[in-house]
C-alpha cells in the first residue's frame, strides 16, 4: 500500500514537472477484446521506474489493475480479478489516481510457481476480459561463501 500511494506520489509530482508537452510517459494497454472499453493488466509504469506493465516483481507489492465501466469514476463492487497463479486481495474500486484504471487489487505470486507466462482475468459487469503477464526467474541474492572482505573502515584517513 506504500509503495502505491508513493508511486502515485511521485507520478503526480512527475506530470507537474513535466507540464502539459510531455505529461507521464504512460503506454495505453491493448483493450483486452476490441471496442469493449474495458483494460486488465497486472502493475503499472511509473514515472521513474519503466517496464513494470504485465510483469510480476519478486520482492515487491504487485496490483492487479483495470478499467472497467461502472458507476461514474468507480467501477462496480462486483468486479473481481482471478488468475490461476495468483492471491487476489484488499480490492480498491476506484477511483484511482495517475493510473488509467478504477479497480485494482493486491495481488501474490502462489509459491512454486515456474517462470513463464500466464491470465490475468477481471470479472466487470457480468463479462470477463483477461491479459496475459510474465513472471521472470527470481534472482540469486546470496553472497558468496569465502569472499574478499572489506575492512571496518577503522583504518580510514
Amino acid at each position: 500500500m506504500v509503495r502505491r500511494v508513493l508511486f502515485g506520489v511521485v507520478a503526480i509530482g512527475a506530470a507537474v514537472l513535466a507540464g502539459p508537452a510531455t505529461g507521464l510517459a504512460q503506454q495505453p494497454q491493448p483493450d483486452p477484446q476490441p471496442g469493449s472499453g474495458v483494460t486488465v493488466q497486472l502493475n503499472d509504469d511509473t514515472a521513474y521506474d519503466l517496464g513494470l506493465v504485465n510483469k510480476y516483481v519478486h520482492g515487491e507489492s504487485n496490483v492487479a489493475l483495470a478499467q472497467c465501466p461502472g458507476e461514474g469514476l468507480k467501477a462496480p463492487k462486483s468486479t473481481t480479478f482471478s488468475s490461476p497463479v495468483l492471491t487476489v486481495g484488499k480490492y480498491d474500486h476506484g477511483p484511482l489516481i495517475g493510473v488509467p484504471a478504477n479497480v485494482s487489487a493486491e495481488v501474490e505470486l502462489k509459491k512454486g510457481t515456474a517462470p513463464g507466462s500466464y491470465p490475468l482475468t477481471v470479472n466487470c459487469n457480468g463479462k470477463s476480459y483477461t491479459a496475459t503477464f510474465s513472471v521472470p526467474a527470481r534472482q540469486v541474492s546470496a553472497v558468496p561463501s569465502g569472499g574478499a572482505r572489506a575492512g571496518d573502515g577503522s583504518m580510514a584517513s
